[in-house]
């Protein structure tokens, strides 16, 4: 699978790279305060990476004023397994460099998507990366073969917190998974197994061998 980087024009649709921020003591605060998972681990919202002064200008400044979250996504990956999609963006930032697996949310027909139709992208440590409130994407890559990540997630206050109480009004409210989260899990996921809407079709895609 060809690896592009967020800096190439295939980006575009999917997202862009913030200037300006100066992110050394929330990677600082990422790297000696959050743990490295042998798998992958989420967490949406850290006290020690909220209360770093970039919490504030990316509230206001990426965010226009929103109140957001500031977790964590660290581990170890190389599979796509879901894909999920928030009303809001997202905003990235890696220790180390990182590859995110991305499609767009009107790639979705009846309920599924193709996974022929995701792209990699390759972001480098410190960029500030957004990620549109359409394109659909989930945990990040692993940059090398044998590698690692820890990535900052930055969220619209509440995302990914307790799945709401709705009755189903339309077919994607099966997908809702959790407060601001809609997902499509591949039949091979974890997700999967825990009664997570399947929703993709086609491979199960792992990077491993293009890294």
């Amino acid at each position: 699978m060809k690896i592009y980087s967020v800096n190439d024009k295939e980006f575009a649709r999917y997202g862009k790279v913030l200037g300006g921020y100066d992110t050394r003591e929330l990677l600082s605060a990422l790297d000696e305060k959050t743990p490295l998972p042998e798998g992958v681990g989420y967490v949406p919202s850290v006290a020690s990476l909220e209360c770093t002064k970039i919490f504030g200008q990316l509230q206001n400044n990426a965010y226009g004023g929103m109140p957001i979250q500031i977790g964590y996504c660290n581990g170890h990956n190389t599979k796509l397994n879901c894909l999920e999609y928030h009303r809001d963006s997202e905003i990235n930032i890696g220790l180390y460099d990182f590859v995110l697996l991305v499609a767009k949310e009107d790639d979705i027909e009846n309920g599924v998507l193709d996974t022929s139709k995701v792209m990699a992208f390759k972001a480098q440590a410190g960029q500030v990366v957004e990620v549109y409130a359409t394109t659909l994407h989930y945990a990040p890559c692993n940059a090398e073969k044998d590698g690692k990540f820890k990535v900052v997630i930055v969220l619209p206050k509440g995302t990914n917190g307790a799945l709401p109480e709705i009755e189903p009004l339309n077919d994607e409210d099966k997908t809702l998974r959790a407060c601001n989260k809609w997902l499509l899990a591949h039949k091979d996921s974890a997700e999967a197994g825990d009664n997570a809407y399947i929703g993709l079709i086609g491979d199960n895609i792992d990077i491993a061998d293009s890294l």
